[in-house]
């Protein structure tokens, strides 16, 4: 054995031992537990799937709900891309911070704000009379929308950021039109990027619990099923059951998308960066089309902002700070509970996925490919599965004492829940590092420590700090990976904002969310501000490399 592999074997040990102890372990008790029932081992659980009348249709919706709203966010997010990539459009900027938005709050802020704006007594019944009524697939389908396109978004700018400039050079030289270079190089170039963003934003959508519980009515799918066998009815098993149901077509997209990207585009890395030029025509469509796309994604977050601060919505549209003073026993705590894991699973997790990313790329290729796929496996398992398998692998035995009911249960089930996306993002980031200047490295004999500081870490810094910042906020506003591992004692942010609602008290659950975004954009800001003083220090250090 080389010691680049040992040292492959070394880093991925603690990485790949967490993943089969933390999330295989709870999937293979999940899945015996399905199996369980009053008379043993049976397969009672699964009969009921076809002879309860709801569990059929609620699938039926879920996969009606994750299609059409794959369609409307792919094709919004290519628009928003296109836009940011391919255009001169003015207010950039302005457009990245707009999408920022939905991902600082949680999930359900969307639902409440179409229930203050085109609810039954929404803003919008009481100021024309026109009867509204925004629950059902319409309001839900709207809703899912909001949130998953700024997914869909940020993986279709991947793909088109890496289109080489020549490509439209030698077009514009053949006499090709803008709208012929749009459809012979641009949707070609990004075809990966596209299957990439369907896939996530279907197993988002799919696997969506807030907006559902909020808007949903009597449009049921899959999410609020289980919710209900686990929480109402504290039927594990049916739950368990419902569960590995909705991790089939969410494992089948995983697959699908799997396929495409062995055959997507990676680009060259001497690609010309391509630069836009000046097209009145094509500037002003995608102006008034990403407008338009994004006013009601605005409106409706910053109409629940404003009804956290009126009096009585909408009647009495004075304002005022009572909602602030939630009727919460623990008050506020949720959202400093929230912080500290959402801390936690940024560092640890950065870490760890790091380690993990390094070793593979010194590991055998066989052994690679094994280890990569396991660690890209969390990404077809819904949040409420892990939920459910948490509480069943981890509410009694060794572990327990150390786990349930405390913060470190609710770490390692956010980590593990993201933990494909992160890992991903930063096997991507470690691409850019020469290998040249790695052999260069180890030549020396400088140790893993002086590689990883001198040659990785520049490189791989801007990837590094982006999984950081995902990873904390994520945890800061998911919700279906903790609804079940909450305790009257240890509450989290995103799951107040739904008992709020769940009770009545909708003004105040508009405060709790305002509270979350405007917790979340801060901890960005100022984490941010670090970021770019590190991303400075080594951005000169990588240049000092490539000179």
């Amino acid at each position: 054995m080389t010691s680049a592999s040992l040292r492959g074997h070394l880093l991925v040990a603690i990485p790949v031992l967490g993943l089969l102890l933390f999330f295989g372990y709870p999937l293979v008790v999940i899945g015996l537990r399905s199996f369980d029932g009053d008379q043993g081992v049976t397969l009672a659980n699964y009969a009921r799937l076809w002879t309860d009348p709801g569990i059929p249709r609620a699938a039926w919706h879920s996969l009606l709900m994750g299609g059409a709203t794959t369609a409307l966010a792919v094709l919004a997010g290519l628009v928003i891309a296109t836009t940011l990539h391919r255009s001169r459009v003015p207010g950039k900027a302005l457009i990245r911070g707009t999408l920022l938005l939905p991902m600082l709050a949680p999930s359900m802020m969307q639902g409440l704000g179409l229930i203050f704006l085109l609810g039954r007594n929404g803003l919008i019944h009481r100021l024309t009379g026109v009867p509204t009524d925004i629950y059902g697939f319409t309001g839900l389908l709207f809703a899912n929308t909001c949130y998953a396109l700024p997914l869909a978004v940020i993986v279709i700018s991947a793909s088109l950021t890496r289109t080489d400039q020549r490509y439209y050079d030698a077009a514009e030289s053949m006499g090709a039109s803008a709208w012929r270079q749009f459809v012979d190089i641009t949707l070609p170039q990004a075809t990966f990027g596209l299957l990439s963003a369907a896939f996530i934003v279907f197993t988002v959508t799919i696997t969506d619990f807030g907006n559902a519980i909020v808007v949903g009515g009597d449009y049921r799918v899959l999410a609020t099923e289980i919710y209900d066998q686990v929480q109402g009815q504290q039927d594990f098993g049916m739950g368990a059951t419902i569960g590995l149901v909705l991790l089939l077509p969410t494992v089948l997209s995983a697959y699908l998308e799997r396929m495409a990207s062995r055959r997507g585009s990676s680009g060259s890395e001497h690609a010309l960066p391509f630069e836009p030029q000046r097209h009145r025509g094509r500037d002003v469509a995608l102006s008034i089309a990403t407008v338009t796309i994004l006013l009601p994604l605005v409106a409706t977050i910053a109409t629940v902002v404003f009804a956290s601060f009126a009096r009585l919505w909408p009647y009495h549209l004075d304002l005022t700070l009572a909602h602030y003073r939630t009727d919460l026993t623990d008050g506020y705590t949720p959202i400093v509970t929230s912080l500290k894991v959402s801390i936690v699973v940024a560092l640890l997790g950065t870490l760890l996925l790091f380690m993990l990313a390094m070793g593979v790329r010194r590991l055998p290729a066989m052994l690679a490919r094994a280890v990569y796929v396991l660690a890209t496996l969390p990404a077809a398992v819904p949040g409420m599965v892990v939920g459910i398998a948490y509480v069943l692998a981890f509410n009694s035995g060794p572990l327990s004492p150390w786990l349930y009911g405390g913060l470190s249960i609710l770490v390692l089930s956010n980590f593990y829940h993201y933990h494909a996306q992160g890992f991903l993002t930063v096997a991507t980031g470690l691409r850019a590092v020469p290998t040249s200047l790695e052999d260069a490295a180890a030549c020396l004999g400088g140790g893993m420590l002086h590689e990883v500081r001198d040659v990785v870490l520049p490189f791989a810094a801007p990837a590094l700090v982006s999984v950081f910042f995902f990873l904390f906020t994520q945890s800061m506003v998911t919700l279906s990976a903790v609804i079940f591992l909450v305790t009257p004692e240890l509450g989290m942010a995103s799951v107040s904002v739904m008992q709020l609602d769940e009770n009545g008290f909708v003004s105040q659950a508009a405060a709790y969310s305002t509270c979350i975004v405007a917790v979340v954009a801060t901890a960005l800001f100022l984490m941010r501000l670090l970021a770019n003083r590190i991303g400075i220090h080594y951005q000169q250090r990588r240049q000092q490399h490539v000179a």
